[in-house]
């Protein structure tokens, strides 16, 4: 039996410990902390298998704390594991401390970083998908939430995934602890409307009061003993419990206590306890998925293929080569084409349905166990998970995006399909790469490149078919671009990628007739860019245009100033992208009318070489 005096005394010196690393910071969410504490308390001495000497032990179960403003609770239990020293402990938020205001994988045996709410049940939905279908071991994920994240459509697409996929390996703890930033929560204590909603997803749902050590312990014993669907161990508990100054008391949100040494006194003194947490059982060995003899597709120069074909053939001989290669679509593989993983690897394939933040997130997970997931949507539909990416960088993650259906060129389907936006998100993530292949053999090389690349990759194809100009075994990289045409007295560089490369080739056709000679880089990579052969080219040209299927803020324009900025006497840059609300049409319509087809090529080469200025037009 276990011996709740113990764990009652766990439970307040991580209250204690959440207060005094909050103090010493000067900043923090204690009360956040004290809340969960008995949770963490009857979690560590009980129910945990990890271990934290090993933090890449491929058995041990994952804590993920969705809410991860309770660092402060989290960095206690750390310290009361064995995994950090009180001095460390009281490091929290300084300067080049492991011990950051939101947890990060910086400090071990953290997975991701969290504190964005709303995203670290998502993620721990991907590492239980893990579990349970690649590596098929029995470890367990523990996800921790606030009531006040429940409110975020994106755990309710974690509900619902992590149902349908019947993951038992997975238990939410609500730390329903009623009172948000500003106020009382949506549902506040409404356990009952809280089970509803769970049940309604198809979850087991237990209610508790969070405090009661030997009902809390009950409830973690009825979450491992349920099969067949996930846990949720819903706990009604007090903010700032244990310190009658703060318990339940609004506006306590995010700040440290006003008198931290007399909370301490109050919760009954600084303890020293430690926790021997049980190790997993080390047996059985991660699955490996078989692999065989794998042909990488390749297209003949002349041939016309879609690159989101390239994409779907390339990423299916990648998995046969390679059995930790994962796929997730949003439930349009048949138009991304990675359906052809699906068909021939369905045990690696991941349906997230209309999804893309649970994809996103599933992906994160999937890659902290060392899979090597490729994520594919129309590039438009990734704007819905944004802040999912943005935090994997954070959390360090390497992740492989594919948007399809790139631009004006997608045709009838309008705008609300139309990526315009996403070479310009992408970028801006820290560390991303963003590759816009113009044909096949591109797109495939790039796939194949992209799986041992750390960190984002973004790679952006069109639904129409294009020319095979590459030849199959011609080098392809990230950071490299491909020379479509040049001579040694080239008037003018045209600089384009993606669909715009057949436009600017026969701009270049057509300037050619008039006595005009112009270079034309396929510039595929867009970031990191192949800055060594644009400032050549910049050096000997006239004047350098730029046409992308893309808004021109944040697009392969701007790239491409930026990397001709230190290039002494450049030339006039003529930056020409989509700069009015598409509406309907051919393809052939839409980019003509968007100033990005050959005759808008043609126009503003005239007009920069007979009006020539040191300026950037738009």
């Amino acid at each position: 039996m276990a011996d709740q005096t113990f764990r009652h005394e766990l439970a307040q010196q991580l209250r204690v410990d959440s207060v005094r690393s909050s103090a010493a910071a000067g900043s923090g969410h204690p009360t956040s902390s004290m809340s969960a504490a008995d949770l963490m308390a009857v979690l560590l001495d009980g129910y945990l298998r990890l271990d934290f000497t090993d933090p890449g032990n491929p058995h041990n179960d994952h804590l993920v704390f969705s809410k991860g403003h309770a660092s402060p609770l989290y960095y206690s239990l750390l310290k009361a594991a064995g995994a950090i020293d009180d001095e460390e402990l009281l490091s929290f938020r300084e300067f080049g401390s492991r011990l950051e205001g939101h947890p990060t994988p910086r400090i071990p045996p953290t997975d991701v970083a969290t504190g964005s709410l709303g995203q670290g049940l998502p993620v721990a939905v991907g590492l239980a998908l893990a579990g349970a279908r690649l590596d098929r071991l029995p470890y367990r994920v523990w996800a921790l939430c606030g009531d006040s994240e429940m409110a975020e459509g994106s755990v309710w697409e974690a509900f619902q995934h992590a149902a349908w996929y019947g993951l038992d390996n997975l238990t939410v703890l609500v730390d329903v602890n009623r009172l948000g930033q500003t106020g009382e929560t949506m549902l506040g204590w409404d356990m009952d409307g809280y089970a509803a909603r769970a049940r309604a997803f198809g979850w087991h749902a237990v209610v508790v009061d969070g405090h009661d050590l030997a009902a809390v312990d009950e409830a973690f014993a009825e979450a491992v003993a349920t099969t067949g669907r996930p846990t949720a161990v819903l706990a009604r508990t007090e903010k700032g419990h244990g310190v009658r100054a703060v318990a339940d008391q609004p506006g306590r949100h995010g700040k440290p206590l006003d008198d931290p040494e007399g909370a301490v006194r109050e919760l009954g003194g600084e303890r020293n306890l430690g926790v021997r947490v049980a190790a997993p059982e080390n047996t059985g060995t991660p699955h490996r998925f078989p692999v065989g003899e794998a042909t990488p597709p390749r297209w003949e120069v002349g041939e016309e293929v879609a690159t989101r074909l390239a994409y779907g053939e390339a990423l299916t001989a990648l998995g046969a080569a390679r059995g930790d290669v994962v796929a997730l679509d949003g439930e349009v593989s048949n138009s991304t084409h990675s359906e052809l993983f699906a068909r021939a690897h369905p045990d690696r394939y991941f349906e997230m349905f209309i999804a893309e933040q649970q994809m996103i997130a599933a992906a994160v997970g999937m890659q902290a166990r060392n899979w090597v997931p490729f994520a594919s949507t129309f590039g438009a539909f990734l704007s819905r998970a944004y802040d999912f990416v943005r935090m994997a960088a954070v959390s360090r993650a390497d992740l492989r995006l594919c948007g399809s259906h790139a631009g004006v060129s997608i045709g009838e389907d309008g705008p609300s399909q139309m990526a315009l936006e996403d070479m310009a998100a992408l970028r801006a993530v820290h560390g991303s790469a963003v590759l816009h292949p113009s044909d096949a053999n591109q797109a495939a090389r790039l796939v194949e490149a992209m799986a041992d690349r750390p960190g984002i990759s973004y790679l952006r194809t069109l639904r129409g078919k294009t020319p095979v100009r590459t030849p199959p075994d011609e080098e392809v990289s990230i950071g490299g671009s491909r020379v479509v045409r040049a001579t040694d007295h080239d008037d003018l560089t045209i600089v384009a990628c993606g669909i715009t490369v057949d436009e600017a080739e026969r701009a270049a056709d057509v300037l050619e007739a008039e006595g005009v000679l112009a270079k034309v880089i396929d510039c595929y990579s867009v970031k990191p860019i192949d800055t060594v052969t644009l400032a050549a080219a910049a050096s000997e040209s006239r004047a350098v245009i730029t046409v992308e299927d893309h808004w021109p803020e944040g697009g392969l324009g701007e790239a491409v100033l930026s990397a001709l900025a230190g290039v002494a006497d450049r030339p006039p840059v003529r930056v020409l992208g989509v700069r009015d609300m598409p509406v309907s049409g051919s393809p052939a319509e839409l980019t003509h009318a968007a100033g990005i087809d050959a005759d808008a090529v043609v126009a503003a080469a005239r007009h920069l070489l007979r009006n020539p200025s040191p300026t950037v037009v738009g």
